[in-house]
Order: C-alpha cells, then structure tokens, then sequence
C-alpha cells in the first residue's frame, strides 16, 4: 500500500466570501457547507487508508496568525498533523511547497506528497482519492501529476489544463499540452466544446525529489533563500518556523508560474467528480441546494416570495428577511452586512479594498477573536467599558498579565474558572462571578474537561488590546496580545 503525505496550503487573504472570510479568519476555517469547515473537510479526505493508498499525517504550511486555528480544527477532525510549518510572511504557493518537500526530503526524498488548497469542495472523498490512486504510476515514472475537473460549464473564472488528446476513459494519468489562462467567455465556450480541456484544481501529486529537482531547473533562484529557511527553521511549541530574513528574499510566486508551466515531465489526472473552489457567493448558492425557485437560506433567515437568491445569518440575533428579491445575495454577521446582486458576486474583495480605504477593522479582522486557549468576542464597546464573551479550551490558561488602564469582572456561565488574583487561587463555577481591580497580577484557567465560557466587563480609561503587561506565558508570545 502506498503512503502519501498530504500537504495541506492553508493561507488566503479572504476577500472573496466577505464577511464570513476575512484575513484573520479566511474561508477554509469556516463552515461553508457541510457540517464540517473545508480545511477538516480536506483533511479528513486526505486521511486513512482507501483504494490502495495510505496517508501518513497531514504538513500543514500556514502562517502564524493560523497555528492555533489549524491545530484547533485538526484536532476536531481527528487527526494529529506530522508538521505545521509556519510562514513569516506569505509568499505564494511556490516556496510554501519548495519548503514543504525540503523538509519532507530531509527525512525520505523519495516521499511522494500530494499538495491541495485546504478550500476547496469536494464532496465525493472516495471518488478523488480513486484519482490520486490513478495518478501514482505517473508519479513513479518521475512525473509532476496535476489534476484537472471535467468542465461543467463555460467558466470564465478558472484557468485550464489542455489534454493532449481527448481524456482517457479509465481516468489514467495523461500527458498535459499547456496551462491555460483565464478565458473570455467565447474562448470559454470553445474550451468546453472541445472536450480536450479541463479545471485547473491546482493539486499536485509528486515525489518529494522530483520537485525539488524541477525547482532547481526551473526557479533555481527560490532555492537559496527557501533552502537556508528551512535548514535555519526553529521549533515553536510543536510547530516549525521558517527563517524569516532568509524566507523574506524568496520570491513571491505561484508553483504554476514558477515550475509547472515550464516543466516537461507532466501528467493530468481528469476527475470527473464534482468540485468548486468556493471562490465566490454564487459558488457557495450552488453548493447549499437551492430549491425549485432557486432559494437558499441559511441560519435565522427566511425568503418570502423570491428567487435566485442566497439569504444567510451567521447569527442567531439577526433575522434576515428577503421580500420579492431576485438574484441576491444577502449575507448578515453580528458586525457586517452584505447584500450584492448575484452576479456581482466575484466583485465582492472590491468591498473589502473599500473598508480598508476608510480604516474599518470589518474589512480584514474576524468578530471571534482564535487565541491559542480559546477566543473572544466583543459584544459592546463604549467610552469606558467593554463586555466580551470568552471561551477557554479544557485545560488550558491565559497568560499571568495585569493591566494599567482598566479592571475587569468576571461572570462564568458555563464550565468552572481557576482565577489567580495576586497569588489567591479561587475556583469560580457557573453564576459565580470574581473581581480583577486596576493592575493586578492575574490568570484565568480552564481545570475541567469541558469548554469554560465566561463574560467579561471591562472597565476604565482604556480597553484596547493593547492594554496588557505579561509576565508568563505557556504559548510564549510578546506583549499586546490578549490573553
């Protein structure tokens, strides 16, 4: 049985699906469709053992801001990862998968990986790892197999792999002709009534060797700097981070542009099944079923009387309501609202360029804040005083830290809080509430085995995060960060 080791790329800017995407908590970790997020949804296809694969524990290449959210979400899945490599800074796919195969190299060279974005949809897992079952005897002639999805329309919003000939039946791996930019819409049209053309899915099954050979051949320049990342990379509470000065003279490149495009020894897998890329709000209508009339809700929505039309609440305090709409999409979060029509649904990152224009925290930053013990939300700010719900994982603590600008009280309301004030350790169960006076030296833990969630009232001349001196601290992070 052969063993893979899948490389999960799980960075992104998330633009596309504002508001439930944004940079601080992009798409992959959201839950979309399904009832699971699309990262635990690639995981969990890229794991165990089916038609004749293995699948060693997952790398994971991410950037810091993620690391905690990854292993979060892993963890919930199920699986324990092999590697979580962190970024300092993102640099495209190219040097994010040069470095994941130095480092797997490093152990066997002849690791074959198989690397996939950790956002995409996929809903048939035995169906696609048929395919990467077929693309295995490419991959042990020295091949670099990409797979490509059996077009299902005219899309103008994909590139595309050229078959070299019409696609073989049995979904063997094939020689690829060229990549294909994104088409105009006639061209589109021409592809698919071609039948020689297919998505490009952008994953890639190789062994690692193979592609560091084609990197030397192809983007040599990336392999100093990516090299001497990884050769210098330090361990971080069981995570493994890149050199950052190294990492930063990298250049910052797609593996298509960088080595695919000009490589030679290339083989397709079409797969048949169905596949989306979640790359906008009309996409993720599609993949939620809409009804005869074209009608998907989600949460605390209803649609009277419409058509074409996506409504959805990611909150239970929001009612969303559509009267007579068509072709809308209209998404609701505690701190944002979007409504656009449905074909302008790939112009939604215009909105987000937009916030950024007039300073809104919504255009990038994520209402749940993820913290390596849990997170937070704030749910009022005023001049003087803000209230946040916490959550703190099972066993888990905040940093020892105190505050010069304000005190808090402390209402736990589900689970039991260890509290330290000034040395005094005090148990607080639910309907318990503990006071946090102006500067003193205080924790907050988690010592049973189920979440803890408490409210938080801050009060005084400042509430900013920014707020916080801290004097220890398990997860081993600066000063500023919350908690």
């Amino acid at each position: 049985m052969t063993e893979i080791t899948p490389v999960l790329l799980a960075g992104g800017s998330g633009t596309r699906l504002w508001p439930l995407s944004r940079k601080s908590y992009p798409k992959q970790f959201a839950q979309l469709v399904g009832e699971q997020t699309l990262f635990q949804a690639t995981a969990r296809r890229l794991s165990g053992r089916d038609a004749g694969l293995s699948f060693a524990r997952p790398t994971v290449v991410t950037n810091s801001d993620f690391r905690f959210i990854v292993t979060e979400q892993l963890a919930g899945a199920g699986i324990d990862p092999g590697a979580v490599i962190i970024e300092p800074e993102g640099r495209n796919t190219a040097p994010a998968v040069l470095a994941a195969a130095l480092h797997l190299a490093a152990e066997d060279p002849g690791r074959i990986m198989l690397v996939a974005p950790s956002d995409h949809h996929i809903p048939d897992d035995a169906a696609f790892r048929a395919a990467v079952a077929k693309g295995l005897a490419a991959v042990e002639a020295g091949k670099l197999v990409t797979f490509g999805i059996t077009p299902e329309w005219a899309e103008t919003g994909y590139g595309y792999l050229e078959l070299s000939g019409p696609p073989a039946g049995d979904g063997s791996a094939q020689p690829l002709a060229r990549f294909v930019e994104k088409p105009d819409a006639a061209r589109a049209e021409e592809m698919l009534a071609a039948g020689t053309y297919l998505w490009n899915a952008g994953i890639f099954l190789f062994r690692a060797s193979d592609m560091i050979a084609a990197v030397e051949a192809h983007a040599p320049g990336l392999m100093e700097p990516v090299g001497n990342a990884v050769t210098e990379a330090e361990p971080d509470l069981g995570f493994l981070r890149l050199a950052p000065a190294h990492w930063a003279g990298a250049e910052d490149i797609s593996i298509d542009y960088a080595v695919m495009e000009r490589a030679a020894n290339l083989a397709v897998v079409p797969f048949s099944g169905h596949w989306s890329d979640l790359g906008g709000w009309d996409a993720v209508w599609r993949e939620t079923g809409p009804d005869v009339r074209g009608v998907s809700t989600s949460g605390a929505a209803t649609a009277i009387d419409c058509d074409d039309t996506l409504l959805r609440s990611e909150s239970d305090r929001l009612e969303v309501v559509g009267i007579g709409l068509k072709n809308i999409v209209a998404v609701a979060m505690n701190d944002a609202v979007l409504v656009a029509d449905m074909s302008r649904a790939q112009d939604v990152k215009a909105a987000v360029t937009a916030l950024k224009a007039k300073g809104s925290a919504q255009a990038t930053h994520f209402p749940k804040d993820h913290r390596p013990w849990g997170w937070f939300e704030s749910l009022v700010i005023g001049g003087r005083f803000q209230v946040k719900r916490i959550m703190v994982h099972p066993g888990a603590a905040l940093s020892l830290q105190s505050h010069v600008h304000r005190s808090e009280h402390w209402i736990v309301v589900e689970g039991t809080a260890k509290v330290t004030v000034d040395g005094k350790v005090t148990l607080v169960t639910e309907n318990q509430s503990v006071y946090i006076p102006l500067g003193a030296l205080h924790r907050l833990e988690n010592p049973g085995k189920m979440p803890m969630m408490l409210i938080e009232v801050q009060t005084g001349a400042y509430v900013g995060e920014d707020d916080i001196v801290r004097y220890e601290d398990v997860y081993a992070r600066g000063q500023g960060a919350r908690g």
